[in-house]
Formats: C-alpha cells, structure tokens, sequence
C-alpha cells in the first residue's frame, strides 16, 4: 500500500510547508485579482472622465458661438468686433485647460493601463506556479520554484518603444485644430 503512489493532492496536504506554501499563493491570487479589478475600475473612471472633458469642450464652444452670435445680431458690430479679443482669448484659455487635462488624463489612463497588465502577468506567473505544485505535490522543490519565482518577477524588463505620434498626440492635435476653427469663428460672427 505505502508502495502506491499517493494523489498530488493528497502528499500536499500531508506536508506543512508545501500546503503553507499553497495556502499562501492562493491567498496571493485572490488579492491579486482584488487589485485587478480595483485598477480596470480606476480606468473605466479615467475614461469617463476624458468623456466628460471631450463633452465640456464641445458644449463650451456651441454655446460661446450661440452667445456671440445673438450679440452680433443685437448690437453694433464695430464695437463688437473691437473686442472680439476678450471671447477669443477665453475660448483659446479654456481649450487650452481642456487639452492640458485631457492629456493628464490620458498619461493617467496609460500608466493605470501598464500596472493592470503588471498585475495581470503576475498572476498568471503565480498561477502557473500553484499548477505546478498541484502537478509535482511533494516532488515541487520549494527553493528552486520560488526562486525561479522571483527571478521571473524581477527579471520583466519594461521595454518603452519609441512612438513618433501617438493617439493622444492626434487627439491634442485635433482639438488645437478645433480651437482654432473657434477662433476664427468667433471673429468672423463678431465682425461680419
């Protein structure tokens, strides 16, 4: 009977340290996934948040135009055009704001985007460990798989490609471009 070889599960259970160890890298899973979850939600608000942003932009210069063109329609329009300067400059002032803070925004979303993958891989990398020891049972050498373990962690090199354009940098374009199509607008309704 002693003979027949037991159930992986079976010799874990029967050793201290091999069920200490899987206890713990189960414990770890589960918090992992707990950070995983926290960091897709801190995303999905990040990308709200650029929505809004997006949304304030566009709501701020339909109505600055609405505005303005009532003005120009009610008053005289050589005075009007005289200081066409004060609503041009806070409608390049506020554009500004918004692309500065959409960019913040977006450099927030990008790093929250590289930890949740950080997570991600560590998790897999544990569970391929706890897999092993389910497998081996009393054969998995504890020093020479945590080991491999931890150099597998330190050893991730994050590599930073280099990128001529990026989304973020055609999206800031874009709404530099619709500034400035703002701008001219609004000069054109106050002195025309």
């Amino acid at each position: 009977m002693e003979s027949k070889q037991q159930h992986p599960l079976h010799q874990i259970a029967e050793t201290p340290t091999h069920k200490l160890l899987l206890k713990q890298w189960l414990k770890e899973q589960d918090l992992i996934l707990g950070r995983v979850s926290l960091k897709e939600s801190q995303i999905d608000g990040v990308r709200k948040e650029i929505t809004n942003l997006y949304t304030i932009f566009f709501l701020f210069h339909s109505l600055s135009l609405l505005l303005l063109f009532n003005i120009s329609s009610t008053g005289s329009s050589a005075a009007a055009c005289k200081k066409s300067w004060v609503p041009s400059l806070c409608s390049l002032l506020f554009s500004m704001a918004v692309i500065w803070a959409v960019r913040y925004k977006t450099d927030v979303e990008g790093h929250l985007e590289k930890l949740l993958e950080r997570e991600k891989e560590d998790w897999k990398l544990l569970g391929k460990c706890v897999e092993e020891l389910k497998k081996k049972g009393i054969e998995f050498d504890l020093l020479k798989e945590v080991d491999a373990l931890r150099r597998a962690k330190s050893m991730r090199i994050e590599t930073k490609a280099v990128k001529k354009w990026s989304a973020r940098d055609f999206v800031s374009l874009f709404f530099f471009a619709l500034s400035c199509i703002f701008l001219g607008l609004t000069r054109i309704i106050l002195c025309s």
